[in-house]
């Protein structure tokens, strides 16, 4: 296995308005930058044969995991003429309406963040090690299946 090159992605529990905010704000000192896109993902309130969703609770194999958001990292860097990139994933029990995934890109040019960030968030659901276990209002739960 190839060696983990960066810091882990991930966040124990819900990612707050307030994280959400403070890394918008840090990139505002970043001039050559003239274009974001943002991407969050919040746990749904799905219903699935009459039983609501309350919460996810996200487990991953994080050692692989970081390898391959590093590995998705690097190529949209090589891919694509983006100045930044972030993303963040929850860990841990994640309520219904509350933020589970956090994707930040900024470019010089508008155009350019919107492809990366959707080849970014394919990546992200086809490859990564991240599972979610759904909880229903009735405490009962199942695994999750991505779409």
């Amino acid at each position: 296995m190839k060696e983990n090159r960066s810091k882990s992605v991930f966040i124990q529990g819900a990612i707050s308005s307030e994280f959400i905010g403070g890394s918008i704000d840090k990139h505002q000192s970043k001039t050559s930058i003239g274009a974001h896109n943002i991407f969050l993902g919040q746990v749904r309130a799905d219903i699935i044969e009459g039983k609501t969703i309350s919460a996810i609770e996200y487990t991953a194999y994080e050692d692989m995991a970081n390898t391959k958001f590093y590995d998705i990292r690097e190529a949209t860097f090589k891919n694509f003429d983006i100045t930044c990139m972030h993303i963040y994933h929850s860990l841990g029990t994640v309520k219904a309406g509350e933020i589970c995934l956090f994707v930040f890109v900024s470019s010089p040019r508008r155009k350019v963040v919107y492809e990366a960030l959707e080849y970014i968030v394919e990546r992200i659901k086809t490859d990564i090690p991240v599972y979610g276990k759904e909880i229903f209002e009735d405490e009962t739960h199942q695994w999750k299946v991505n779409n």
